[in-house]
């Protein structure tokens, strides 16, 4: 069954598992051009998937060319008004890899919100430009939400603003300098000021609401979003507990396992789902690098490397069939040892 944790290639794993389909469109990009994109309709048909990386991320654009002062999430916003369009009733947008800085401003604009000036203006689209922002009109904004889930997917905390905010920890990636990250945080708050006085919720420093560029605060704060860690949704969605009746054994893995796994990443919320049924789990990694007594103390009782010491990346992957069958073998060989202790 494929898994994801609310990063890239959740989108697809939700539609694999679940017999669903994607749907193609284009739609505006981070710096303001139009992009293909694409959102997945699962099986039931009222549940839809939106990878904000599809829409608004940075791998869409060259190296070194991201503005994160003017880039928007508009393209996101787009691809989530098409899911309710279609009828889906239950959102699910997978916010890693983002581009953007904008406290999710475009894409709320494309749901029908309206950022205005002291002068009843429109804003330009980027974060930079919620510094001059006077009003937030909702009144607009799509009224299909009301009756629709908006579940945003991050393992994100960091909250909107200050030292640990949105633009301070994840600016630089984007491209932001350090003149950049300064007026990026002080936007943000503003945002976060007449957001409250708007709705009166208050997100500046909410865990998460930092998430792709405060895009997890803007939607907390202005589409009554829910965020949840993005593992822990993905396997809600795919019903895991179910799909692990009956099972002996439960093998997962991932490209690495170290400290960001034990953090909360799949293999983790795999883990603690059959370790709740009392089921054992093993993993086959690319590389490996947490202690094999931290692994088991989140329930993986066994992990093997695919990667030989030495090798390079490269090779690696151009030999990934192979070390995974050999990864395989002994794996196996170390689970028959300790049935037979």
């Amino acid at each position: 069954m494929p898994v994801a944790d609310g990063g890239d290639g959740t989108l697809e794993a939700l539609v694999d598992a679940l017999h669903g389909r994607t749907i193609e469109m284009e739609v505006i990009g981070p710096a303001g051009h139009p992009v293909h994109a694409a959102y997945g309709l699962l099986g039931d048909g009222k549940t839809a998937v939106v990878e904000m990386a599809r829409a608004s991320g940075l791998a869409l654009l060259p190296p070194g060319i991201n503005d994160p002062r003017t880039a928007t999430s508009r393209g996101t916003g787009e691809l989530i008004a098409a899911a309710v369009a279609s009828g889906a009733k239950r959102v699910i947008v997978a916010i890693g890899g983002s581009a953007t800085n904008d406290a999710g401003s475009g894409a709320l604009v494309a749901l029908g919100a309206r950022f205005l000036d002291a002068q009843g203006r429109e804003l330009s689209p980027g974060g930079a430009a919620l510094a001059g922002l006077a009003r937030i009109e909702t009144d607009r904004l799509d009224r299909r939400l009301a009756d629709v889930r908006l579940e945003i997917a991050s393992d994100v905390r960091n909250p909107l603003c200050g030292l640990n905010g949105a633009s301070a920890i994840y600016g630089p990636q984007k491209g932001a300098s350090p003149a950049d990250v300064r007026e990026l945080d002080a936007a943000l708050a503003h945002f976060a000021d007449v957001a409250a006085a708007t709705t009166g919720a208050d997100v500046r420093d909410v865990p998460g609401a930092g998430a792709a560029g405060g895009f997890g605060g803007g939607f907390l704060a202005l589409a009554h979003a829910v965020l949840r860690p993005g593992a822990e949704l993905v396997l809600d969605v795919l019903d895991f507990e179910r799909q692990l009746s009956g099972a002996d054994l439960v093998v997962t893995g991932e490209g690495r396992l170290d400290k960001q796994t034990l953090s909360g990443k799949a293999p983790f919320a795999v883990a603690a789902a059959a370790r709740g049924l009392g089921i054992p789990v093993v993993a086959v990694a690319g590389a490996l690098d947490a202690p094999a007594d931290e692994l088991e103390a989140i329930g993986i009782a066994r992990a093997v490397a695919a990667s030989p010491p030495g090798i390079s990346e490269a090779e690696a992957m151009r030999r990934a069939a192979e070390l995974i069958e050999r990864a395989a073998v002994e794996l196996a060989t170390l689970i028959v040892r300790d049935t037979q202790r």
